[in-house]
Protein backbone atom coordinates (compact mmCIF):
# COMPACT_ATOMS: atom_id res chain seq x y z
CA UNK A 1 0.00 0.00 0.00
CA UNK A 2 2.80 2.45 0.48
CA UNK A 3 4.30 2.06 -2.92
CA UNK A 4 1.41 2.49 -4.53
CA UNK A 5 1.32 6.00 -2.68
CA UNK A 6 4.97 6.73 -3.10
CA UNK A 7 3.67 6.14 -7.21
CA UNK A 8 1.52 8.91 -6.96
CA UNK A 9 3.31 10.62 -4.15
CA UNK A 10 4.30 13.72 -7.25
CA UNK A 11 0.73 13.93 -8.29
CA UNK A 12 -0.46 14.43 -4.54
CA UNK A 13 2.06 16.80 -3.62
CA UNK A 14 0.74 19.19 -6.45
CA UNK A 15 -2.73 19.13 -5.29
CA UNK A 16 -1.42 19.99 -1.72
CA UNK A 17 0.55 22.51 -3.46
CA UNK A 18 -2.37 23.78 -5.59
CA UNK A 19 -4.91 24.43 -2.40
CA UNK A 20 -2.11 26.22 -0.41
CA UNK A 21 -1.51 28.67 -3.23
CA UNK A 22 -5.18 29.10 -3.59
CA UNK A 23 -5.57 30.10 0.04
CA UNK A 24 -2.22 31.99 -0.06
CA UNK A 25 -2.87 33.99 -3.05
CA UNK A 26 -6.47 35.42 -2.30
CA UNK A 27 -6.53 39.01 -3.04
CA UNK A 28 -2.68 39.16 -3.30
CA UNK A 29 -1.39 43.11 -2.17
CA UNK A 30 1.44 45.03 -2.63
CA UNK A 31 5.10 42.49 -2.33
CA UNK A 32 2.50 39.46 -1.78
CA UNK A 33 1.80 39.43 -5.58
CA UNK A 34 4.88 38.49 -6.37
CA UNK A 35 5.22 36.15 -4.03
CA UNK A 36 2.62 33.98 -5.26
CA UNK A 37 4.57 33.15 -7.75
CA UNK A 38 7.16 32.66 -5.91
CA UNK A 39 6.13 30.15 -3.22
CA UNK A 40 4.57 28.16 -6.67
CA UNK A 41 7.73 27.97 -7.73
CA UNK A 42 9.48 26.74 -4.68
CA UNK A 43 6.60 24.23 -4.04
CA UNK A 44 7.46 23.02 -7.65
CA UNK A 45 10.97 22.59 -7.10
CA UNK A 46 10.30 20.86 -4.25
CA UNK A 47 8.04 18.22 -6.09
CA UNK A 48 10.69 18.02 -8.91
CA UNK A 49 13.02 16.78 -6.05
CA UNK A 50 11.01 14.33 -4.51
CA UNK A 51 9.93 12.78 -8.30
CA UNK A 52 14.09 12.32 -8.84
CA UNK A 53 14.07 11.67 -5.23
CA UNK A 54 12.06 8.27 -5.87
CA UNK A 55 13.75 7.17 -8.91
CA UNK A 56 16.99 6.81 -6.99
CA UNK A 57 15.09 5.54 -4.69
CA UNK A 58 13.94 2.66 -6.99
CA UNK A 59 10.12 4.04 -7.62
CA UNK A 60 9.54 2.43 -10.26
CA UNK A 61 12.08 -0.06 -10.02
CA UNK A 62 12.94 -2.20 -13.25
CA UNK A 63 9.40 -4.20 -13.34
CA UNK A 64 6.59 -1.87 -14.44
CA UNK A 65 4.10 -1.42 -11.55
CA UNK A 66 0.31 -1.57 -11.95
CA UNK A 67 -1.35 -0.01 -9.10
CA UNK A 68 -4.70 0.92 -8.32
CA UNK A 69 -6.50 -1.94 -9.85
CA UNK A 70 -4.29 -1.42 -13.48
CA UNK A 71 -5.54 2.65 -13.80
CA UNK A 72 -1.81 3.44 -13.13
CA UNK A 73 1.45 2.07 -14.49
CA UNK A 74 4.35 3.28 -13.05
CA UNK A 75 7.46 2.66 -15.30
CA UNK A 76 10.88 4.26 -16.36
CA UNK A 77 8.57 5.71 -18.97
CA UNK A 78 6.27 7.52 -16.64
CA UNK A 79 9.32 8.92 -15.10
CA UNK A 80 10.47 10.22 -18.03
CA UNK A 81 7.48 12.04 -18.93
CA UNK A 82 6.99 13.36 -15.09
CA UNK A 83 10.17 14.50 -14.51
CA UNK A 84 9.50 16.67 -18.03
CA UNK A 85 6.23 18.14 -17.33
CA UNK A 86 7.07 18.68 -13.83
CA UNK A 87 10.52 20.66 -15.29
CA UNK A 88 8.10 22.68 -17.67
CA UNK A 89 5.60 23.63 -14.87
CA UNK A 90 8.92 24.78 -12.35
CA UNK A 91 10.56 26.86 -15.53
CA UNK A 92 6.84 28.72 -16.53
CA UNK A 93 6.44 29.64 -13.14
CA UNK A 94 9.41 31.10 -12.61
CA UNK A 95 9.01 33.03 -16.05
CA UNK A 96 5.28 34.37 -14.85
CA UNK A 97 6.63 35.80 -10.99
CA UNK A 98 6.81 39.36 -12.13
CA UNK A 99 3.92 39.15 -14.66
CA UNK A 100 1.44 42.08 -13.28
CA UNK A 101 -1.98 40.22 -14.92
CA UNK A 102 -0.89 37.07 -13.55
CA UNK A 103 -0.05 37.24 -10.16
CA UNK A 104 -2.91 35.31 -9.34
CA UNK A 105 -3.13 31.96 -7.10
CA UNK A 106 -5.91 30.50 -9.31
CA UNK A 107 -3.32 31.11 -12.58
CA UNK A 108 -0.54 28.71 -10.57
CA UNK A 109 -2.96 26.80 -8.93
CA UNK A 110 -4.46 25.87 -12.84
CA UNK A 111 -1.05 25.27 -13.78
CA UNK A 112 -0.48 22.62 -11.43
CA UNK A 113 -3.41 21.07 -11.56
CA UNK A 114 -2.50 21.03 -15.58
CA UNK A 115 0.33 19.66 -15.05
CA UNK A 116 -1.37 16.53 -12.64
CA UNK A 117 -3.73 15.67 -15.40
CA UNK A 118 -0.51 16.02 -17.57
CA UNK A 119 1.41 12.72 -15.08
CA UNK A 120 -1.76 10.69 -15.09
CA UNK A 121 -2.03 10.80 -18.96
CA UNK A 122 1.29 9.47 -19.07
CA UNK A 123 1.08 6.84 -16.36
CA UNK A 124 -2.93 5.85 -17.67
CA UNK A 125 -2.89 2.64 -17.69
CA UNK A 126 -6.90 2.48 -18.24
CA UNK A 127 -9.04 4.34 -20.89
CA UNK A 128 -11.18 5.74 -17.87
CA UNK A 129 -8.20 7.10 -15.80
CA UNK A 130 -7.17 8.15 -19.30
CA UNK A 131 -9.83 10.18 -20.28
CA UNK A 132 -10.38 11.74 -16.77
CA UNK A 133 -6.48 13.04 -16.91
CA UNK A 134 -7.45 14.18 -20.23
CA UNK A 135 -9.87 16.30 -19.19
CA UNK A 136 -8.04 17.82 -16.07
CA UNK A 137 -5.28 19.30 -18.14
CA UNK A 138 -7.76 20.02 -20.81
CA UNK A 139 -10.33 22.15 -18.38
CA UNK A 140 -7.61 24.22 -16.58
CA UNK A 141 -6.04 24.98 -19.96
CA UNK A 142 -9.82 26.20 -21.47
CA UNK A 143 -9.56 28.49 -18.29
CA UNK A 144 -5.97 29.55 -18.85
CA UNK A 145 -5.93 30.41 -22.42
CA UNK A 146 -8.93 33.16 -21.28
CA UNK A 147 -7.42 34.16 -18.28
CA UNK A 148 -6.39 37.89 -19.23
CA UNK A 149 -9.71 39.41 -19.12
CA UNK A 150 -8.44 42.90 -19.75
CA UNK A 151 -7.75 42.27 -23.48
CA UNK A 152 -9.71 40.98 -26.20
CA UNK A 153 -7.67 38.12 -27.63
CA UNK A 154 -6.78 36.21 -24.41
CA UNK A 155 -11.20 35.34 -23.98
CA UNK A 156 -11.43 34.73 -27.55
CA UNK A 157 -8.52 31.78 -27.63
CA UNK A 158 -10.10 30.71 -24.60
CA UNK A 159 -13.65 30.49 -26.14
CA UNK A 160 -11.74 29.30 -29.40
CA UNK A 161 -9.80 26.59 -27.16
CA UNK A 162 -12.97 25.33 -25.86
CA UNK A 163 -14.77 24.75 -28.47
CA UNK A 164 -12.11 23.11 -30.31
CA UNK A 165 -10.88 20.90 -27.27
CA UNK A 166 -14.42 19.90 -26.67
CA UNK A 167 -15.05 18.48 -30.01
CA UNK A 168 -11.49 16.98 -30.47
CA UNK A 169 -12.19 15.25 -27.07
CA UNK A 170 -16.07 14.28 -27.73
CA UNK A 171 -14.75 12.81 -30.96
CA UNK A 172 -11.56 10.94 -29.34
CA UNK A 173 -14.50 9.65 -26.75
CA UNK A 174 -15.99 7.84 -29.21
CA UNK A 175 -13.62 6.34 -30.39
CA UNK A 176 -12.34 4.52 -27.53
CA UNK A 177 -16.34 3.98 -27.03
CA UNK A 178 -16.04 1.84 -30.10
CA UNK A 179 -13.00 -0.06 -28.50
CA UNK A 180 -14.81 -0.75 -25.68
CA UNK A 181 -17.90 -2.23 -27.67
CA UNK A 182 -15.50 -4.52 -29.30
CA UNK A 183 -13.13 -5.88 -26.28
CA UNK A 184 -15.46 -5.25 -23.37
CA UNK A 185 -12.02 -3.91 -21.67
CA UNK A 186 -10.78 -0.43 -20.53
CA UNK A 187 -7.53 -1.88 -19.12
CA UNK A 188 -5.03 -0.80 -21.94
CA UNK A 189 -3.58 -3.97 -21.13
CA UNK A 190 -5.88 -6.53 -21.44
CA UNK A 191 -7.27 -4.34 -24.47
CA UNK A 192 -4.48 -5.18 -26.58
CA UNK A 193 -4.96 -8.73 -26.10
CA UNK A 194 -8.37 -8.63 -26.64
CA UNK A 195 -7.35 -6.38 -30.03
CA UNK A 196 -4.98 -8.93 -30.99
CA UNK A 197 -8.08 -11.33 -31.86
CA UNK A 198 -10.10 -9.12 -33.50
CA UNK A 199 -7.70 -7.63 -36.19
CA UNK A 200 -9.72 -7.74 -39.62
CA UNK A 201 -12.68 -6.20 -37.87
CA UNK A 202 -13.41 -2.65 -40.12
CA UNK A 203 -14.42 -0.83 -36.29
CA UNK A 204 -10.90 -1.27 -35.20
CA UNK A 205 -9.63 0.95 -37.78
CA UNK A 206 -12.68 3.51 -37.05
CA UNK A 207 -11.98 3.75 -33.56
CA UNK A 208 -8.42 4.40 -34.81
CA UNK A 209 -9.48 6.95 -37.24
CA UNK A 210 -11.25 8.54 -34.25
CA UNK A 211 -8.72 8.77 -31.56
CA UNK A 212 -5.85 9.61 -33.66
CA UNK A 213 -8.32 12.63 -34.93
CA UNK A 214 -8.89 13.57 -30.72
CA UNK A 215 -5.22 13.34 -30.12
CA UNK A 216 -4.38 14.98 -33.27
CA UNK A 217 -5.69 17.80 -31.50
CA UNK A 218 -3.92 17.98 -28.82
CA UNK A 219 -0.33 17.73 -30.58
CA UNK A 220 -1.39 20.80 -33.35
CA UNK A 221 -1.01 18.09 -36.28
CA UNK A 222 -2.51 18.56 -39.80
CA UNK A 223 -5.58 18.71 -40.12
CA UNK A 224 -6.34 19.01 -36.42
CA UNK A 225 -4.35 22.35 -35.77
CA UNK A 226 -6.45 25.36 -36.65
CA UNK A 227 -6.48 26.31 -33.35
CA UNK A 228 -3.19 26.23 -32.16
CA UNK A 229 -2.03 29.86 -34.12
CA UNK A 230 -5.06 31.97 -32.61
CA UNK A 231 -4.73 30.29 -29.08
CA UNK A 232 -1.08 30.68 -29.10
CA UNK A 233 -1.30 34.32 -30.21
CA UNK A 234 -4.38 35.57 -27.86
CA UNK A 235 -3.60 33.35 -25.20
CA UNK A 236 -1.24 35.18 -21.98
CA UNK A 237 2.63 34.46 -23.33
CA UNK A 238 3.09 32.50 -20.02
CA UNK A 239 0.19 30.09 -20.72
CA UNK A 240 1.32 29.69 -24.22
CA UNK A 241 4.49 28.63 -23.09
CA UNK A 242 3.49 25.91 -21.35
CA UNK A 243 0.56 24.53 -23.32
CA UNK A 244 2.77 24.55 -26.28
CA UNK A 245 5.54 21.97 -24.38
CA UNK A 246 4.14 19.79 -21.65
CA UNK A 247 0.28 19.48 -23.62
CA UNK A 248 2.19 18.62 -26.80
CA UNK A 249 4.68 15.88 -24.89
CA UNK A 250 1.31 14.98 -22.72
CA UNK A 251 -0.38 14.17 -26.31
CA UNK A 252 2.75 12.27 -27.34
CA UNK A 253 2.95 10.28 -24.64
CA UNK A 254 -0.70 9.03 -24.94
CA UNK A 255 0.11 8.17 -28.50
CA UNK A 256 2.83 6.62 -27.42
CA UNK A 257 1.00 4.44 -24.69
CA UNK A 258 -1.61 3.33 -26.73
CA UNK A 259 -0.03 2.23 -30.37
CA UNK A 260 3.21 1.49 -29.41
CA UNK A 261 1.15 -1.41 -26.62
CA UNK A 262 -0.96 -2.08 -30.00
CA UNK A 263 -4.07 -1.53 -28.59
CA UNK A 264 -5.16 1.41 -31.00
CA UNK A 265 -3.01 1.02 -34.46
CA UNK A 266 -2.18 -2.13 -33.97
CA UNK A 267 1.15 -2.99 -35.94
CA UNK A 268 -0.10 -6.38 -37.35
CA UNK A 269 -2.78 -3.89 -39.50
CA UNK A 270 -0.64 -1.73 -41.65
CA UNK A 271 -3.75 0.86 -42.60
CA UNK A 272 -3.02 2.57 -39.64
CA UNK A 273 0.22 4.13 -40.04
CA UNK A 274 -0.84 5.38 -43.42
CA UNK A 275 -2.96 7.95 -41.70
CA UNK A 276 -0.01 8.88 -39.36
CA UNK A 277 2.58 9.05 -41.99
CA UNK A 278 0.30 11.85 -44.43
CA UNK A 279 -0.22 13.81 -41.05
CA UNK A 280 3.36 13.73 -40.70
CA UNK A 281 4.26 15.33 -43.85
CA UNK A 282 1.75 17.57 -44.01
CA UNK A 283 2.88 18.93 -40.67
CA UNK A 284 6.19 19.25 -41.60
CA UNK A 285 5.18 21.49 -45.01
CA UNK A 286 1.93 23.14 -44.37
CA UNK A 287 3.59 24.47 -40.61
CA UNK A 288 6.99 25.37 -42.40
CA UNK A 289 5.35 26.97 -45.64
CA UNK A 290 2.23 28.71 -43.36
CA UNK A 291 5.84 30.03 -40.85
CA UNK A 292 7.34 31.73 -43.79
CA UNK A 293 5.08 34.50 -43.96
CA UNK A 294 4.26 35.17 -40.00
CA UNK A 295 4.90 38.60 -38.87
CA UNK A 296 3.79 37.85 -34.77
CA UNK A 297 6.61 35.50 -33.35
CA UNK A 298 3.86 34.04 -31.03
CA UNK A 299 2.06 32.84 -34.31
CA UNK A 300 5.49 31.88 -36.20
CA UNK A 301 6.22 29.94 -33.32
CA UNK A 302 2.60 28.56 -33.43
CA UNK A 303 3.47 26.62 -37.08
CA UNK A 304 6.60 25.88 -35.77
CA UNK A 305 5.03 24.05 -33.41
CA UNK A 306 2.95 22.44 -36.23
CA UNK A 307 6.12 21.69 -37.73
CA UNK A 308 7.89 19.87 -34.90
CA UNK A 309 5.07 17.39 -34.30
CA UNK A 310 5.46 16.21 -37.82
CA UNK A 311 8.75 15.28 -36.65
CA UNK A 312 8.23 13.39 -33.61
CA UNK A 313 4.99 11.71 -35.92
CA UNK A 314 8.46 10.28 -38.09
CA UNK A 315 9.78 8.40 -34.98
CA UNK A 316 5.99 7.12 -34.57
CA UNK A 317 5.91 5.03 -37.19
CA UNK A 318 9.09 3.67 -37.34
CA UNK A 319 7.34 1.34 -34.22
CA UNK A 320 10.61 0.80 -32.82
CA UNK A 321 12.99 1.23 -29.88
CA UNK A 322 14.98 3.88 -31.32
CA UNK A 323 12.39 5.51 -32.85
CA UNK A 324 10.31 6.12 -29.42
CA UNK A 325 13.31 6.52 -27.16
CA UNK A 326 14.00 9.60 -30.10
CA UNK A 327 10.69 10.97 -29.46
CA UNK A 328 11.09 11.40 -25.69
CA UNK A 329 14.45 13.03 -26.35
CA UNK A 330 12.85 15.23 -28.86
CA UNK A 331 10.22 16.29 -26.61
CA UNK A 332 13.06 17.10 -23.95
CA UNK A 333 14.76 19.47 -25.91
CA UNK A 334 11.78 20.82 -27.35
CA UNK A 335 10.45 21.72 -24.01
CA UNK A 336 13.92 23.57 -22.79
CA UNK A 337 13.69 25.36 -26.20
CA UNK A 338 10.22 26.60 -26.73
CA UNK A 339 9.73 28.28 -23.26
CA UNK A 340 13.33 29.55 -23.63
CA UNK A 341 12.03 31.38 -26.83
CA UNK A 342 8.18 32.13 -25.05
CA UNK A 343 10.42 33.27 -21.96
CA UNK A 344 12.20 35.85 -24.04
CA UNK A 345 8.85 36.93 -25.74
CA UNK A 346 7.44 37.13 -22.49
CA UNK A 347 10.15 39.81 -21.10
CA UNK A 348 10.27 41.80 -24.53
CA UNK A 349 6.55 42.78 -24.88
CA UNK A 350 6.01 43.92 -21.23
CA UNK A 351 8.11 46.57 -22.61
CA UNK A 352 6.97 47.00 -26.06
CA UNK A 353 3.07 45.83 -25.00
CA UNK A 354 2.86 43.96 -28.14
CA UNK A 355 4.33 40.46 -29.73
CA UNK A 356 5.50 41.23 -33.34
CA UNK A 357 8.90 40.36 -34.92
CA UNK A 358 9.86 44.07 -35.50
CA UNK A 359 10.19 44.35 -31.70
CA UNK A 360 13.17 42.24 -32.21
CA UNK A 361 14.81 44.53 -33.85
CA UNK A 362 17.93 45.77 -32.27
CA UNK A 363 17.82 42.97 -28.83
CA UNK A 364 21.28 42.51 -29.25
CA UNK A 365 22.11 45.82 -28.20
CA UNK A 366 19.26 46.07 -25.56
CA UNK A 367 19.75 43.05 -23.60
CA UNK A 368 22.66 40.37 -25.13
CA UNK A 369 22.00 37.86 -22.24
CA UNK A 370 18.38 37.80 -24.11
CA UNK A 371 19.33 37.77 -27.22
CA UNK A 372 21.51 34.74 -26.29
CA UNK A 373 19.09 32.60 -25.04
CA UNK A 374 16.52 33.28 -27.72
CA UNK A 375 19.37 33.03 -30.62
CA UNK A 376 19.97 29.39 -29.20
CA UNK A 377 16.47 28.94 -29.29
CA UNK A 378 16.25 29.49 -32.70
CA UNK A 379 19.10 27.03 -33.31
CA UNK A 380 17.99 24.06 -31.46
CA UNK A 381 14.07 24.62 -33.19
CA UNK A 382 16.42 24.19 -36.66
CA UNK A 383 18.69 21.30 -35.79
CA UNK A 384 21.57 24.00 -35.88
CA UNK A 385 24.81 22.75 -32.90
CA UNK A 386 25.71 22.85 -30.55
CA UNK A 387 22.24 23.43 -29.91
CA UNK A 388 20.06 20.17 -28.83
CA UNK A 389 17.50 20.16 -31.56
CA UNK A 390 20.24 18.97 -33.94
CA UNK A 391 20.51 15.78 -32.00
CA UNK A 392 16.64 15.57 -31.83
CA UNK A 393 16.23 15.63 -35.23
CA UNK A 394 19.41 13.22 -36.01
CA UNK A 395 18.05 10.70 -34.02
CA UNK A 396 14.66 10.78 -35.17
CA UNK A 397 16.28 10.53 -38.96
CA UNK A 398 18.56 8.09 -38.05
CA UNK A 399 15.43 6.07 -36.62
CA UNK A 400 13.40 6.40 -40.12
CA UNK A 401 16.33 5.02 -42.10
CA UNK A 402 17.00 2.16 -40.21
CA UNK A 403 13.22 1.33 -40.29
CA UNK A 404 12.92 1.84 -44.26
CA UNK A 405 11.54 4.79 -43.79
CA UNK A 406 13.93 6.95 -45.19
CA UNK A 407 11.80 8.90 -47.94
CA UNK A 408 10.34 10.29 -44.87
CA UNK A 409 13.66 11.19 -43.78
CA UNK A 410 14.49 12.95 -46.31
CA UNK A 411 11.02 14.64 -46.79
CA UNK A 412 11.61 15.54 -42.82
CA UNK A 413 15.12 16.98 -43.66
CA UNK A 414 14.75 19.07 -46.24
CA UNK A 415 11.64 21.04 -43.94
CA UNK A 416 14.20 21.34 -41.77
CA UNK A 417 16.33 23.28 -44.34
CA UNK A 418 13.13 25.07 -44.78
CA UNK A 419 12.70 26.36 -41.84
CA UNK A 420 15.96 27.56 -40.98
CA UNK A 421 15.27 30.60 -43.74
CA UNK A 422 12.31 31.60 -40.87
CA UNK A 423 13.96 30.66 -38.07
CA UNK A 424 17.68 33.04 -39.03
CA UNK A 425 15.25 35.53 -40.37
CA UNK A 426 13.95 36.11 -36.73
CA UNK A 427 17.54 35.97 -35.80
CA UNK A 428 18.88 38.75 -38.34
CA UNK A 429 16.46 40.78 -36.71
CA UNK A 430 17.96 40.72 -33.54
CA UNK A 431 21.38 41.27 -34.29
CA UNK A 432 21.17 43.26 -37.78
CA UNK A 433 18.37 45.65 -37.62
CA UNK A 434 18.24 48.61 -35.33
CA UNK A 435 15.65 50.04 -33.12
CA UNK A 436 14.76 53.34 -31.80
CA UNK A 437 14.71 51.91 -28.81
CA UNK A 438 17.83 50.68 -28.22
CA UNK A 439 18.38 53.20 -25.33
CA UNK A 440 15.57 51.21 -23.36
CA UNK A 441 16.58 48.31 -21.19
CA UNK A 442 14.43 45.58 -20.84
CA UNK A 443 14.32 44.61 -16.85
CA UNK A 444 15.04 41.10 -16.16
CA UNK A 445 13.90 40.21 -12.81
CA UNK A 446 16.43 37.32 -10.64
CA UNK A 447 13.49 34.37 -11.60
CA UNK A 448 12.81 34.99 -15.25
CA UNK A 449 17.08 35.05 -15.10
CA UNK A 450 17.38 31.95 -13.43
CA UNK A 451 14.13 30.02 -15.78
CA UNK A 452 16.22 31.07 -18.91
CA UNK A 453 19.32 29.92 -18.06
CA UNK A 454 18.21 26.68 -16.76
CA UNK A 455 16.53 26.52 -20.45
CA UNK A 456 19.66 27.36 -21.92
CA UNK A 457 21.77 24.85 -20.05
CA UNK A 458 19.57 22.02 -21.02
CA UNK A 459 19.48 23.32 -24.74
CA UNK A 460 23.33 23.02 -24.35
CA UNK A 461 23.42 19.98 -22.51
CA UNK A 462 21.40 18.27 -24.74
CA UNK A 463 23.39 19.03 -27.25
CA UNK A 464 26.60 18.66 -26.38
CA UNK A 465 26.41 15.43 -24.37
CA UNK A 466 23.14 13.85 -25.77
CA UNK A 467 23.64 10.41 -24.91
CA UNK A 468 23.17 10.16 -21.51
CA UNK A 469 19.72 11.64 -22.22
CA UNK A 470 19.29 9.19 -24.71
CA UNK A 471 20.10 6.39 -23.42
CA UNK A 472 17.51 7.11 -20.99
CA UNK A 473 14.84 7.86 -23.22
CA UNK A 474 15.69 4.54 -25.12
CA UNK A 475 15.35 2.49 -21.97
CA UNK A 476 12.16 3.90 -21.06
CA UNK A 477 10.95 2.86 -24.49
CA UNK A 478 11.78 -0.62 -23.73
CA UNK A 479 8.53 -1.26 -21.89
CA UNK A 480 6.79 -1.61 -25.24
CA UNK A 481 9.13 -3.67 -26.62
Amino acid sequence: MITSYLAILPEILLIILAAIVLVYGRHPKGDRKRGVGLLSSWGVFVVLLVTAGLSFAGVPGEVPQEIWGGMFRNDAFTLVFRTMFVMAALVTCMLTVDVPRLQHGEWYALVMLATVGFNLMAAAGDMIILYLALETASISFYVLSGYATDGRRSPEAGIKYFVYGAFASAVMLYGLSFLYGITGETNISLLTQAVLGNISQPMLLLSTILVVAGFGFKVSAVPFHFWSPDVYEGAPTSTTAILSTASKAAGFAVFLRLFMSGAVGNPSNQNWWVMVVVMSILSMVLGNMAALWQTNIKRLLAYSGIAQAGYLLIGLVTYSVDGTGSILFYLYMYVFTNIAAFGVVILLSRVTGSDEIEDLNGLSRRSPYLAIVMLLALLSLGGIPPAAGFFGKLFIFRAAVEAGFWWLALIGLINAFIALFYYLSVAKHMYLYRSDDEEQPIPVSRAAALALGICTLGILYLGIVPSAVFDWTRLAAQVFF
